[in-house]
């Protein structure tokens, strides 16, 4: 049997090249994802960020977040793919457990709530100066 599992992976690319060649890179990372069996649920460009230490003597990167569900295979395969790919610099994947992803969903319910309260306080707060 094989069993579907949540992984998140956040790689790392090369600043210096160009947003096009980026953007080929992460759209060549999501087509491999797919052609292997992977739905993607998110992906989230952070943009070009500054280095904690240095990297292949390079001081900046372009960080991608992407969430998905694939079977086990797919991880070997990814790892593969990341260390042959050039420009991507480091990568981390991570397999979500059962209890990360319920603390994951209360966090961003709790946000959600927090959120709608401090604009229903703005709102009265600017009702009263009025």
């Amino acid at each position: 049997m094989n069993a579907r599992r949540m992984y998140e992976t956040t790689f790392i690319i090369n600043a210096a090249l160009e947003d096009a060649a980026i953007d080929t890179v992460v759209n060549t990372t999501i087509e491999f994802l797919k052609t292997n069996g992977a739905s993607i649920n998110k992906v989230d460009k952070w943009g070009r960020k500054r280095l904690a230490y240095p990297i292949q003597k390079k001081n900046n990167g372009y960080y991608v977040y992407v969430q998905f569900d694939a079977p086990a295979t797919v991880l070997p395969l990814l790892e593969r793919y990341f260390f042959l790919e050039e420009n991507i610099m480091r990568h981390l994947n991570v397999a979500m457990t059962k209890t990360a992803l319920e603390a994951r969903n209360k966090f961003f319910v709790a946000r959600a709530e927090a959120e709608k309260e401090a604009a229903a306080a703005a709102l009265a707060a600017e009702a009263e100066t009025v």
